[in-house]
């Protein structure tokens, strides 16, 4: 299936700076709008929930300044050391919760992957099955509201990790990036066709345009990519990260095709899925077979930081599919603040 076409490529312009949820994230936004260092209280860290609002929200804000950063913000602070030194802490509290909720979590890629490579009997926990046999078009527009903050820097994340591999893993690699941005055109970026998604959507393509309505199980899923690709010693789960994705991709994306031609959503909405459903059933053999298989033949010790990669995905997906579920299924928004009505 071919794009729709003319396609109208997203803006790049940085997002705007939202208000805080709290004592951490007020502390990130009052230090980015004046250039100063951020002012919080000694243990505020410690205190924090590392799954909630506050936290998360924290966390995204200081992500976003390696990414496209924000309106009105000096392009330096990316490096600002007590900005750092305050994200530092952040994540330190985040990977100890992740090890704390996952003490059997699997060692082996094995172990890891190969439930995964079987549709499951029971998918009455899915989201996508949900959204492709009940779902509804105010639900289809929350989701894709919600899934924005990641598919709008589709792929940015996993780039981190090219400079940190060699060989087959970095060939591998490359090629499944080359087609996550385009295969070299700027209309079939996978970040694009999603903004085209959203503008049959009727909602706003603007990169970071609903980070105020996402909630934390959602930013935390997002943050988490950012967390693995930014730091080298974390490559192997990123790597995994990825890898979960790509082998999960293929099926849900049927199932979310399937649902936005049943609600006519319009066809750039449908093209974003089954785009996906073909190339990331390729790019699921090609990363278990060389960027898995090649990363583990050069550096072996990184298998359990793969599998760790991938139970860490799952662990957050599935508290983010519960999440919007439990909203839905009391018919109210997942959302912060709902979406005006079309």
């Amino acid at each position: 299936m071919n794009p729709p076409s003319p396609s109208t490529v997203a803006p790049a312009a940085s997002p705007c700076l939202v208000d805080g949820r709290g004592d951490l994230s007020r502390a990130v936004t009052e230090a980015l709008r004046s250039g100063g260092p951020p002012v919080y209280a000694t243990g505020s860290v410690l205190k924090a929930d590392p799954w909630g609002e506050d936290l998360q929200l924290a966390l995204y804000l200081l992500y976003e300044l390696h990414y496209r950063g924000f309106d009105g913000v000096d392009d330096e602070r990316e490096w600002d050391p007590e900005l750092l030194r305050l994200r530092q802490s952040m994540e330190t509290r985040v990977l100890h919760a992740l090890r704390t909720e996952l003490p059997g979590a699997p060692r082996s890629v094995e172990e890891a992957f190969t439930p995964l490579l079987v549709e499951p009997v029971d998918l009455s926990g899915s989201l996508s099955h949900h959204l492709e046999t009940e779902g509804e078009l105010w639900q289809l527009r929350e989701y894709a509201a919600l899934r924005s903050l990641y598919h709008l820097k589709e792929a940015d994340p996993h780039a981190w990790v090219i400079p940190r591999l060699t060989g087959r893993a970095k060939a591998a690699m490359v090629a499944i990036e080359y087609d996550e941005f385009g295969a070299g055109r700027a209309d079939r970026i996978h970040a694009q066709l999603f903004a085209d998604l959203m503008a049959d959507l009727d909602l706003d393509p603007a990169y970071g345009r609903y980070l105020d309505r996402a909630p934390a199980p959602l930013l935390a899923t997002v943050n988490l990519m950012s967390l693995f690709g930014l730091h080298r010693a974390l490559r192997g789960a990123l790597v995994g990260h990825f890898a979960c994705v790509e082998v999960t991709s293929s099926p849900g994306s049927r199932r979310l095709a399937k649902a936005m031609r049943s609600c006519g959503a319009g066809p750039a909405a449908e093209h974003f899925y089954t785009e996906h459903v073909e190339a990331d059933a390729v790019h699921e053999q090609v990363v278990r077979h060389e960027v898995i298989a090649g990363l583990l033949a050069h550096e072996p010790s990184l298998e359990a930081d793969v599998a760790f990669g991938c139970a860490a995905t799952l662990l957050l997906e599935d508290r983010l599919a519960t999440y919007i579920r439990e909203a839905w299924d009391q018919r109210r928004s997942a959302l912060r603040s709902p979406l005006p009505e079309e």
